[in-house]
This record gives C-alpha cells, sequence and structure tokens, in this order.
C-alpha cells in the first residue's frame, strides 16, 4: 500500500504532529534523537553504538549523548556486550515502546485530518 501526499500536506502532517507533542507536554525530541529512537525500535535488534553511528552517519560521540538523554527518559538503555566488552548494547524499554507506539497513533491521528 502506497500513500502519496503532497509536499504541503506532508509539511502540515508533521506540524501537527509536532504541534500536538508539544500541546500534550509530552517529553520533546530533537530531529536527531527521533531517528535514533525510531531506527532502535523499528529496525531489528542488536544495536549498539557503533553500529547507531554508521547507520546515522555521525559519531559515536553524537549517538552517546543523544541516548544519555533518552536513557534519563526511560526511553532505552544501555549495557557492555558480555561476549565483547568493546561494544555497549542499546536496548528498548517498555517505556521507549509505549513513546513509540503512541507516537505512531499521533501521526495515524493526525493523518486522518489532512484535507484532500
Amino acid at each position: 500500500m502506497s500513500i502519496t501526499l503532497r509536499p504541503v500536506q506532508a509539511l502540515r502532517l508533521w506540524q501537527n504532529v509536532a504541534l500536538a507533542e508539544i500541546n500534550d507536554q509530552r517529553p520533546d525530541l530533537t530531529m536527531r534523537q527521533a531517528a535514533i529512537l525510531l531506527t532502535i525500535y523499528l529496525d531489528p535488534p542488536p544495536h549498539t553504538v557503533r553500529g547507531l553511528a554508521a547507520r546515522l552517519n555521525v559519531t559515536k560521540p553524537v549517538i552517546t549523548r543523544a541516548l544519555d538523554t533518552m536513557g534519563a527518559m526511560k526511553l532505552v538503555s544501555r549495557h557492555r556486550d558480555q561476549r565483547d566488552k568493546r561494544n555497549v548494547l542499546v536496548r528498548r524499554t517498555v517505556e521507549g515502546a509505549l513513546f513509540v507506539e503512541r507516537f505512531g497513533d499521533a501521526i495515524v491521528e493526525k493523518a486522518r485530518g489532512l484535507p484532500l
């Protein structure tokens, strides 16, 4: 199934979702944090700091800073890989799964209200 949106509709959808998120006073994420979070929750694990940095074409410190913030929000957690101590594994959390699911629901709800 394919959805076709004109650029102005896509931007309006993005605006409506962003405004709803702000108005609900939920934790707001930067674009980079959102991209990292969605990668963790939509792409199959395992996820590592090194792997996320490569996937998003940024440095490991960029990923680490974002994970620090999202970890404080309990959206993700980090653990040392017991098989390879050099790797840091990034894991999903219940709070993060609920956050992502609710965010998806918000997008669907706002998309229903788009004018054709």
